[in-house]
């Protein structure tokens, strides 16, 4: 099982990665926007802002988001790492119900060349 130290630098690389992209994947990581990230086997929810192409993860809480965010993501710890180092592809994962999204159509479609 993955840490919450692991998961935080998991979304570190995340961000790093999106930072780094050109494109209609840098258009879509230019969104402002409240974003969650709630691990479910951790029971632990990253809560930030994504803005100029990058995730800042402001507040590291227990339990589910506290508060509705823009976009919301959960998943487990290890699925977190797994798509980040692109081992686990997020399409499939959605599909599957590994992985939840939930956001407004408009971001869903911009967050769709981030996939």
């Amino acid at each position: 099982m993955a840490t919450i130290e692991e998961c935080r630098a998991a979304l570190e690389k995340l961000s790093d990665s999106m930072g780094h992209s050109e494109g209609n994947v840098r258009a879509a990581a230019a969104l402002d926007r409240s974003v969650s990230c709630h691990l479910t086997d951790l029971d632990v929810t990253f809560a930030g802002r994504m803005a100029d192409g990058r995730i800042d993860v402001r507040e590291t809480l227990t339990g589910p988001p506290r508060e509705k965010a823009d976009i919301r993501l959960a998943m487990t710890g290890d699925d977190l790492i797994a798509l980040v180092d692109g081992e686990l592809n997020f399409a499939r994962a959605w599909g599957s119900g590994r992985v939840k999204l939930e956001a407004g159509l408009r971001d869903l479609l911009r967050l769709r060349k981030l996939l």
